[in-house]
């Protein structure tokens, strides 16, 4: 079962993320509501996966996906963005983002998406 840290700072968003994931087998060990504390869990749990929001107060998806990735350069994170935000998931990209995911969007297409994923080296 794969550990996944959903960091998104809307606490509605956090329980939609998880009930979605573990209705369909990822275990999800920590949520956190902004980047800083994102990066905090994720050094503490070493989670397979981490959902990241772009749009957050105290340090943003971005610089959060940075500090992870300049901690472990293996880290499979995927950003989850609002429609408009084109720019940033481009820059998310280039840090090191593994994929990303447009709001609104199908349950299906997150799963499929994670799945993806957690199969890269």
């Amino acid at each position: 079962m794969k550990r996944v840290l959903v960091v998104d700072d809307a606490a509605f968003m956090r329980l939609v993320i998880r009930k979605l994931l573990e209705k369909n087998g990822f275990e999800v060990v920590a949520e956190a509501e902004n980047g800083e504390i994102g990066v905090e869990k994720y050094k503490e749990l070493r989670p397979d996966l981490v959902t990241m929001d772009i749009t957050m107060p105290q340090a943003n998806g971005i610089e959060a996906l940075k500090k992870i990735r300049e901690f472990d350069d293996k880290a499979k994170v995927v950003m989850i963005s609002a429609m408009g935000q084109e720019v940033m998931v481009k820059e998310a990209i280039l840090y090191g983002a593994k994929s990303f995911i447009v709001k609104p969007y199908k349950e299906e297409q997150v799963i499929e998406t994670l799945q993806k994923v957690c199969v890269m080296d």
